[in-house]
């Protein structure tokens, strides 16, 4: 047998006499059983786990590092001073043997109670994850925090032993020192200083590591951080046993080694701390979808940087405490986004209030303001003024993040809420791409687009041509020719007559594009001609359009039309939704209004409420967004069909019927005017019922009660099957548009049924579907009806089955309005304009519909319902329409960004009982977790007796 294995058995043979002594007696069960209850109670009671709402075990980690203290003061609290009291340290001291095989012995058994310990807590994360999808990374991570950080204090707990033969004194001086290496890096000191020094403070606490591993970031500087508190702490323990060696007032060559040795471990141990304090890139990101690492997406957007780019932090020195531990976090994430640009980067984190100049720089320049955040404990309330942006400039152009950009809160429990980093790559990199693509919109608009642009103008010859458009026509060629001549040879002009020589022309535009030619006036027969602009690329084409046929509308439309076909632009985002009806608020209704949308969608893109109620849609729109399109009129009709005729990409939120609320409450109405008529052209028809479903989310609804003779309104959360709750299993994984999607909940929708018939020859794709259990219900009465008892449940009827809720189609579709006169050559118009005879009747192959059948899932007063059932920001529908515009778009790099953001895992909707069901389960699982231990343990009490002479020399 080899040195190393005979230590090691040793080793074992120390730390195996430790741990029997521990299980020797009842007192280690009725501590592992303290310890799991207290865990389980906290978990489930003190930090309200299903008011929570959310799929992950933070709250155990949370108290794991008060609770260590405890543990592990316990455990060391008897180990050395049992052995001063006893006078068996005495023979271990006159042992041939190096102290540091007793010392790393009796940490080792201390460690693998340590982990019983924690294994006990195991059945927590496995019955979480049989309620709800569990991201398994951070409690991995979470685990080996843990084990880590008691390790640490094990440490501190066996050199305090050693200095003492009182074990009570042990454990408070454990608990005490311990306790003070957690709390140096919390709140309540480093809010007595500046952000720089308040993030020295955290680089010391034990606390505040172990916060940095939870979150599923296992980062070397951590666990050297812990294996240095580990190393000196253990080294005083053999220091402190090895001085009991020696002659009392005397000093020795040896001693004075011992003493240098230990001195500079502890220096080095200290330096290599300060040194990897600087290195950013050893680590392991083990979230799902990797939240805290620089993706792929990110390093190609940093890749088209030409010039320098600023990434500025304001973060004040005097913050509010929920803040503070934030604005480390993202100075890490916004370092590797300095080490990603490869030297394209530049970095700069400052407190305005340190200088006058930066300030004013800051307000006037920038538009950065301090915000005022309210700081509030038992004795005082007062107002920080407190700086927490992110400035991205490139160039001249430059974008600002606050606060509100960058965090979301959460509710913990009934009372209390956190604030988290919502989704920190996602934000700095949609700014970047915003200021990058900013820039090049007022540059060389052919910089990022690959391969050859041809303008196909179909133009009859001048003799046939209005005088107006003979003039435009110039225009036309002027503007070409400069285009030409900026493109490097990516653009050309191609005028092609299809009148001459043969119909040729003509029959190619109708085929095609199903253009018919134009007239002055409908009334004028044989008057007719060609000016069709057509820009096409690869088989791409998109129709030019024609508005005042002017020399300034036509450069905008046509380089609209150009951006199309490139990246790297700022895309614009057309929404349509219902106009103020004063005949509805007359009657106490009120129309559905999305401005929550339109702002969560502008952060990265230009929205415009557009206004179709002409027949048109502006020429600068790249996606068409149709919001709960009720009683739409013919000329709004032609105006979103022409948009797809066209190649455009339309967004439809519609159903058969529209949420209303007036004082008798919510209600129903049906869907009027001939939008639905237009859907099932296009093979999509939605049946007049509603999906109800029992895999739902909570509805706060309002309900009196009496108390003492006295009517009392309180808000119940109420089982609501109007509200779908799609999962997992009712995304389209293969998708990425809900590929990674945690949660989207469905209101009052319908379900989709397709014309296979009419969609054979396009693309498909189903994205969301109710779950198994879901039932269709014609019942338009929506509101939960109370009777004396309570709540009464909605009744349901029919089969079980899942529902289609929402559909993509790519392809190329033919217009509603074939065969038909466009609505708007039905009213007078001046003779100079130009009527079109037919309609363009036919898409290219680009052209996409995406329907998601609800009207009200993404509006306001939706939203905020939603907001009030979990209590904190509700994105899981916002996340989904956010996806769908960015997958129109072949945005890839911003959708997977997305997708790898921070989700709230929400639980589905339970009731009490289900909630005590598994609480009592966990407790189960514990209990006989302590009864196997009980039963397989060997009970060796001579081992109480045995000298380490004895147990050593077997």
């Amino acid at each position: 047998m080899n040195n190393s294995s005979k230590n090691m058995k040793l080793i074992w043979r120390i730390a195996s006499k430790e741990i029997t002594l521990f299980f020797a007696s009842p007192t280690a069960y009725l501590f592992l059983a303290t310890f799991a209850a207290v865990s389980l109670f906290i978990f489930f009671w003190g930090e309200s786990f299903f008011s929570r709402n959310i799929a992950d075990i933070r709250p155990l980690f949370e108290w794991m590092p008060i609770l260590l203290l405890f543990l592990t003061s316990t455990l060391t609290m008897r180990l050395w001073s049992e052995e001063r009291r006893t006078g068996t340290l005495e023979h271990i001291l006159t042992q041939p043997l190096p102290l540091w095989y007793f010392v790393v012995g009796k940490f080792v058994g201390c460690l693998a109670l340590l982990a019983i310990a924690l294994i006990i807590t195991v059945p927590l994360p496995l019955t979480i994850s049989q309620l709800g999808e569990l991201d398994w990374g951070p409690i991995v991570a979470g685990y080996l925090a843990a084990f880590f950080l008691g390790a640490a204090y094990l440490s501190i707990g066996l050199y305090v032993s050693a200095k003492s033969d009182n074990q009570i004194v042990s454990l408070i001086c454990a608990v005490s020192l311990s306790g003070l290496f957690y709390l140096i890096g919390t709140a309540t000191i480093t809010d007595f200083f500046g952000n720089q020094a308040g993030e020295w403070f955290r680089l010391l606490g034990t606390g505040a590591r172990f916060d940095s591993i939870t979150r599923g970031v296992i980062d070397i500087r951590d666990l050297y951080y812990y294996l240095s508190i580990i190393f000196v702490f253990l080294s005083l323990n053999i220091f402190t046993l090895e001085k009991e060696r020696w002659a009392e007032n005397t000093s020795t060559p040896r001693h004075k080694i011992w003493r240098s040795v230990i001195i500079l471990a502890v220096i080095n141990i200290v330096s290599v701390n300060l040194w990897l304090g600087q290195i950013s890139s050893l680590r392991i990101d083990t979230t799902q979808g990797k939240q805290y690492s620089i993706s792929s997406s990110t390093r190609e957007y940093l890749s088209q940087l030409e010039e320098p780019l600023l990434i500025r932090g304001y973060f004040s020195g005097k913050t509010h405490p929920m803040l503070s531990p934030l604005v480390p976090q993202i100075k890490d994430l916004i370092r590797e986004y300095k080490i990603a640009g490869k030297g394209k980067i530049r970095i700069e984190f400052i407190d305005p209030v340190s200088s006058i100049e930066t300030e004013e720089e800051a307000n006037q320049k920038y538009g950065v303001r301090p915000i005022p955040l309210q700081v509030a404990d038992r004795y005082q309330s007062a107002i920080v003024n407190s700086y927490f942006h992110i400035l991205v400039g490139y160039g001249e152009e430059f974008e600002v993040l606050d606060f509100q950009d960058l965090i979301e809160t959460r509710a913990q429990g009934d009372k209390n809420f956190e604030i988290v980093l919502r989704n920190p790559e996602y934000d700095l990199t949609r700014s970047i791409k915003k200021v990058l693509n900013t820039y090049r919109s007022g540059g060389n608009i052919f910089d990022s687009i690959e391969g050859k642009l041809a303008l196909n103008a179909y133009i009859s010859n001048d003799s046939l041509l209005p005088n107006d458009l003979t003039l435009h026509k110039n225009d036309v060629l002027e503007l070409s020719k400069e285009l030409t001549r900026n493109s490097k040879g990516l653009f050309s002009l191609n005028i092609i007559d299809p009148y001459e020589n043969s119909s040729s022309g003509a029959k190619k535009l109708s085929k095609l594009y199903g253009l018919q030619p134009l007239s002055l006036n409908k009334q004028f027969a044989g008057d007719f001609f060609y000016f069709h602009l057509i820009l096409e690329k690869d088989g791409m084409a998109i129709q030019v359009p024609l508005e005042d046929r002017t020399k300034v509308s036509l450069e905008r439309n046509l380089k609209a039309a150009i951006k199309r076909f490139g990246e790297g632009f700022v895309k614009t985002i057309g929404i349509v939704q219902p106009k103020d009806d004063p005949k509805l608020a007359q009657i106490g209704l009120s129309v559905p209004r999305f401005t929550e949308l339109a702002g969560f969608l502008g952060t990265d893109l230009n929205i415009r409420d557009e206004d179709i109620s002409d027949g048109r849609v502006s020429g600068e729109i790249d996606i068409l967004l149709v919001a709960a399109p009720n009683g739409m009129k013919p000329k709004e009709v032609f105006a979103v069909d022409q948009f797809l005729m066209k190649g455009g990409s339309v967004v439809v939120m519609s159903s058969p019927y529209t949420m209303t609320i007036g004082q008798g409450g919510l209600g129903l109405a049906k869907l009027e005017g001939e939008f639905k008529d237009w859907l099932k052209h296009h093979g999509l028809f939605m049946e007049e019922t509603l999906v109800l479903d029992m895999q739902n989310k909570a509805f706060p609804l309002p309900v009196m009660r009496k108390v003492g003779g006295n009517q009392v309104q309180e808000v119940r959360m109420i089982e609501y099957p109007y509200f779908a709750d799609i999962r997992s299993n009712g995304f389209n994984s293969e998708n990425p548009i809900t590929a990674n999607l945690e949660q989207v909940t469905m209101a009052w929708s319908s379900p989709i049924s397709i014309d296979e018939e009419k969609n054979s020859p396009r693309q498909v794709i189903e994205l969301i579907r109710s779950s198994e259990k879901s039932w269709l219900s014609d019942d338009t009465e929506i509101m939960p009806e109370i009777d004396n008892e309570g709540v009464m449940p909605f009744s349901r009827t029919g089969d079980f089955d899942s529902h289609l809720l929402g559909v993509a189609i790519k392809g190329g579709f033919s217009s509603y309005f074939s065969g038909k006169e466009s609505p708007l050559t039905l009213e007078e118009v001046d003779k100079t304009d130009i009527i079109t005879r037919d309609v363009l009747e036919k898409s290219p192959t680009a052209s996409q519909l995406i329907l998601f059948s609800s009207n009200d899932f993404l509006r306001d007063q939706t939203l905020t319902i939603a907001n009030s059932a979990i209590g904190s920001e509700y994105r899981g529908s916002m996340d989904l329409i956010a996806n769908t515009i960015d997958w129109a778009l072949e945005d890839a790099g911003l959708l997977s960004i997305r997708s790898r953001g921070h989700f709230n895992r929400t639980l589905p909707s339970m009731e009490y009982g289900s909630q005590l069901f598994w609480e009592y389960l966990n407790y189960g699982l514990i209990v006989m977790s302590l009864l196997t231990i009980a039963l397989v343990r060997t009970r060796r009490k001579k081992l109480k007796q045995l000298r380490y002479t004895t147990l050593l020399t077997r």
